[in-house]
């Protein structure tokens, strides 16, 4: 055949078959598609193009927010801080934050409520305005949502129900130390008497006895005490529930909400707090001591015991610290001691605002999904270190997994302003700066309360009768309080104050808690 030229059909033939050999060793066609004749299955590419190159994934539109906090300063980052350009890359979002100056910010949360424009995410407290625009419908619940998402599902269940509102969660709330408190003594005067931090109330009366009668710091004078009180009525409310008694209110053996002063528990902390006044373990004046110079007597070597949050004890030793220098702390902490009820700690709220997500600006679940990741996601330890301390290298170092603040000049600082507002502390603890031997002690301690903090199951309810008389209730069971303390009424005299309380609107009160008790328990 030599010579010969082919003929058209044998030709058509062979350029056939050389297409279809050579679209099997290249695996098909350029667009992954294959021939619908030879029912072979489309070869896997591994998502690449000719070039072996990986096809970017398809990126989701940023999402568009603004969000409202307030502001402590008036020099505040623009778009051009690149810890703005940060956390929008992070969270693929195109962000509008509306700083507000502190001072006015409620005056501003009330008018934007009001206007019913608010923004997609907002700061608040949960004043009468928030409750009622909750109620109206003006928010989000998000209580369902929040165990789908990492950070967002350890939010804490009693800080949960302190920011509810009717029982529901509006909210992701920013969180603060809920098992704050503590008691802070002076740790020469302990070493001194050989003694040890106090596990029960019976060592910690020992403690408030020897640190009056046992010349804690040798000086052989008869000059010191074992703890100052003053008007401020902290330190009794929390001694209180190391005896059992309620955080305010506590159910009742038929699963009633009483208030704490009508329990068995609370009479019994009367009575210790009566002994140690009469004992003249604490300050004869508290009930008229100005809680100015509350530290005082402390730092003046004139008592040894502070019950309050835990952190008050560096505040303290810092300013012992400053009138005589140690290498050692002057002070320690230890947690609540165990009481006749097991061990009980009175917690704070947890929680200093929360986000609540608009329902104007949000308008359906999809969207919704989105503003919690986002949120979610400001709870990443990478996006805790970004809004609390900026950029490692420019606003920070890192030093031995601390973190260690640079000096920053008037223009780094404005690129970090703020931005600690967006902050929650929800999830995964960051790094820090580097621990002292005391905030080691205070952090154990904060840990620790963590597990024997004791909810007010009535701190969600919004009462309409305490609004018109809680103050003169309040006031009622306040004087009894510190009648009893000093001697004035016996348990007849307190329990003729509890009359009197009942007369004046408590009656009404109780009921008006329980109802709004059993609506919030039945959804």
């Amino acid at each position: 055949m030599k010579g010969k030229h082919w003929s058209r059909p044998l030709a058509a033939l062979l350029i056939a078959v050389i297409m279809v050999i050579t679209a099997a060793c290249s695996g098909g066609s350029g667009n992954g598609s294959s021939s619908s004749n030879n029912n072979q299955p489309t070869a896997d590419t591994g998502g690449t193009n000719a070039n072996n190159q990986a096809k970017p994934e398809p990126k989701e539109e940023p999402l568009k927010l603004s969000i409202m906090v307030p502001a402590f300063s008036t020099e505040l980052p623009d778009k051009s801080s690149p810890v703005w350009q940060q956390l929008e890359e992070y969270t693929n979002t195109e962000l509008e934050i509306l700083w507000t100056p502190n001072s006015s910010y409620p005056d501003k949360m009330n008018i934007t409520l009001a206007s019913g424009d608010l923004p997609t995410i907002m700061n608040v407290s949960k004043d009468p305005s928030v409750i009622s625009a909750a109620r109206n419908g003006a928010f989000w619940e998000v209580g369902p949502h929040l165990k789908d998402y990492p950070n967002l599902s350890q939010a804490h269940e009693v800080v949960l129900n302190n920011t509810s509102i009717d029982g529901k969660i509006y909210g992701v709330y920013r969180a603060r130390t809920l098992g704050r408190m503590g008691v802070t003594y002076n740790m020469v005067w302990l070493e001194n008497l050989g003694l040890e931090p106090a596990k029960t109330i019976d060592e910690f009366y020992n403690i408030l006895y020897q640190f009056t009668y046992g010349d804690p710091d040798r000086n052989g004078k008869d000059d010191t005490y074992g703890m100052t009180i003053t008007k401020y009525t902290g330190p009794w409310d929390i001694m209180q529930v190391w005896f059992g008694a309620p955080n305010k209110w506590g159910e009742d053996e038929n699963g009633k909400l009483i208030p704490d002063f009508m329990t068995p528990e609370y009479r019994e902390a009367l009575k210790f707090f009566r002994k140690i006044y009469e004992e003249g373990l604490v300050n004869e004046d508290f009930a008229v001591m100005d809680p100015a110079v509350w530290n005082d007597p402390f730092i003046n070597g004139k008592s040894g015991v502070f019950v309050d949050v835990a952190d008050n004890a560096r505040r303290l030793n810092n300013s012992m610290q400053d009138k005589e220098p140690r290498d050692k702390p002057y002070t320690g902490v230890f947690q609540a001691p165990v009481g006749p009820k097991g061990h009980r700690d009175l917690p704070t709220s947890g929680w200093s605002g929360m986000f609540v997500i608009s329902k104007s600006k949000v308008k359906t679940e999809e969207e919704l999904h989105r503003v919690l990741e986002f949120l979610d996601k400001l709870n990443d330890v990478e996006m805790k270190l970004l809004l609390g301390y900026g950029i490692e290298g420019r606003h920070y170092d890192m030093v031995n997994g601390y973190v260690v603040p640079r000096e920053l000049d008037a223009s780094l600082k404005k690129e970090i302003e703020g931005f600690n507002q967006l902050l929650m502390f929800l999830g995964e603890p960051e790094p820090g700066y580097e621990e002292t031997e005391i905030n080691k002690m205070i952090n154990k301690v904060w840990e620790a309360n963590e597990k024997i903090v004791v909810g007010n199951p009535a701190e969600p309810l919004v009462s309409e009768v305490y609004g018109r008389v809680g103050q003169q209730l309040d006031n009622i069971i306040g004087d009894a309080r510190i009648q009893y303390i000093v001697g004035q009424i016996d348990d007849g005299g307190f329990d003729a104050a509890i009359d009197l309380w009942m007369r004046s609107g408590g009656e009404e009160y109780i009921k008006e808690i329980n109802e709004l008790y059993e609506a919030a328990k039945n959804g």
